[in-house]
């Protein structure tokens, strides 16, 4: 995501660039805040004000770093409904009915899911279009309130402390580096192991939850299961790009082993065919028109364009890059490897030209021969290359607006054809018009019933997605490969 005027100025040392790019795209923008703090958030509803005067400041300041790294708020009063009144039939049933619940549905692409000790739960609208039915979402909200059941965060802090206890034993007390460091690894393998103990008992506390509430107990294998094709369809991620938000699966273990405890704990409620309700075509007419994917009003990525309709601009990678919206930048690695591609934004004082912004030490090994003022589709740009031991650099800053755009292009070897194609991609780099933005909507998902004749291939081919549709449409509705669908049957598509 680019956001104005949030990026820093950082000296960059390219001498030393030698593992991927990670000088490149880890280190160019140091100086930016961390993911929590420059993510922007989308306007709250009007009651949210009130659920967060009654939170403990303690309490309020995780809400609200929550709220910046997945989007803020998602708004859409139909499924909070839905949800709330899931939520409410999942607290009766469960060990602790006293206890109160705020579910708040953030807007982020992630497929994730967490509680805070005070009660506040959150879900993504990611993961809530994955699901479906509310026995799939059920599975994942008890599965939330089972760790607020159990106290794992507070017995997280408590261990926490444990192993901060141990460091500083092993720093202050401990003479012998090997012996100090054996023991700060035992302390930080325990606090690891205990927390996968929390995962596999908030499991089984949550199917228990759900399956008393009236669902169907297998809803938590069936997610957990559609989790894990999701995953594989992720692109092997570069060490060089880092994911824009944790989803479910990076917090939260997700192993065949885990699926099978899940299958077992579901099995003591029943066999599937005889299990609870699942009430899908309520879910289904839920989650009907919900955003999917990238929100546009932060920037999203089409194919190798990316566009900023709030921020007005658009620009297209060069052939064979994947593009990747990140909380701090816009990523691309050609695929293969060997080229890659940051864009991010920075504040440049205006009496400052470009070109000595350029050489103005953010970044080291600037080659002075190679530093050029230069117009980019009428935009003042400059131009400049750097290198390091196993990366060459080429820089361009296009001064837009009040704001400075920094491309920022590595090549692991720089040949006048590649300068060719950078160049090529930076004079994308254009002002989005009128027409473009106001067209510039969100995906949805849409449910539509199968009709007489139509397949997953054919269905499948309508989905709005640039990439691996036949996988993502099974994925999608949670079909196994080669499983069929019947005449009459709902099912999700992703739509412009």
């Amino acid at each position: 995501m680019i956001k104005s005027g949030v990026m820093g100025t950082v000296r960059v040392r390219l001498a030393h660039a030698g593992v991927a790019v990670a000088a490149l795209i880890l280190a160019a923008c140091a100086g930016a805040p961390p993911p929590m703090a420059t993510q922007a958030s989308l306007p709250a509803p009007a009651k949210s004000a009130e659920a967060e005067a009654a939170m403990s400041p303690a309490a309020l300041r995780e809400h609200q770093r929550i709220l910046a790294a997945y989007g803020g708020v998602y708004n859409d009063p139909r499924l909070q409904s839905m949800i709330e009144r899931t939520v409410d039939r999942l607290v009766a049933a469960s060990e602790r009915p006293d206890l109160h619940y705020k579910v708040t549905m953030l807007n982020s692409q992630a497929i994730n899911a967490f509680a805070l000790p005070s009660g506040q739960l959150y879900v993504t609208r990611g993961l809530i279009a994955l699901a479906n039915d509310e026995s799939e979402l059920a599975s994942v909200l008890a599965h939330e309130m089972g760790h607020v059941i159990a106290r794992h965060a507070a017995i997280r802090e408590e261990q926490a402390r444990q192993t901060a206890l141990v460091n500083r034993v092993v720093t202050d007390v401990i003479t012998d580096p090997q012996e100090g460091a054996l023991a700060l690894a035992k302390s930080k393998l325990a606090l690891a192991s205990f927390s996968r103990a929390q995962e596999f008992e908030a499991d089984a506390i949550g199917i228990g939850i759900a399956a008393r509430a009236g669902y169907d107990p297998y809803g938590a294998v069936r997610f957990l299961t559609s989790m894990e094709h999701n995953s594989a369809l992720k692109p092997q991620q570069n060490g060089a790009i880092n994911p824009r938000a944790p989803d479910f699966l990076s917090s939260h273990p997700a192993t065949p082993e885990r699926i099978t405890n899940a299958l077992a704990n579901a099995r003591q409620y029943g066999a599937p065919a005889r299990s609870g309700a699942r009430d899908k075509d309520a879910y289904l007419a839920g989650i009907d028109g919900i955003v999917f994917g990238e929100d546009p009003s932060e920037g999203f990525v089409r194919g190798r364009r990316f566009l900023h309709p709030r921020l007005g601009f658009t620009f297209t990678a060069p052939e064979g890059f994947t593009l990747d919206n990140t909380a701090q930048a816009v990523l691309g690695v050609k695929r293969g490897g060997g080229q890659a591609l940051r864009l991010d934004v920075v504040r440049v004082p205006a009496e400052q030209t470009l070109a000595a912004y350029l050489t103005s030490g953010w970044i080291e090994n600037i080659d002075p021969a190679t530093v050029e003022d230069i117009t980019i589709n009428g935009f003042p740009a400059a131009t400049a290359a750097a290198k390091g031991d196993q990366w060459d650099f080429r820089l361009y800053a296009i001064r837009f607006g009040s704001d400075v755009y920094r491309f920022i292009f590595a090549a692991k070897h720089r040949t006048p054809e590649v300068d060719r194609i950078f160049r090529e991609s930076v004079g994308t780099f254009r002002r989005m018009s009128l027409a473009e933005i106001e067209a510039a909507k969100p995906l949805r998902l849409q449910v539509v019933t199968v009709g007489p004749g139509e397949t997953v291939d054919k269905l499948a081919s309508r989905m709005a997605v640039t990439d691996r549709q036949l996988e993502r449409f099974r994925v999608l509705n949670g079909l196994e490969p080669g499983e069929k669908l019947k005449t009459g049957d709902e099912v999700k598509i992703v739509v412009e």
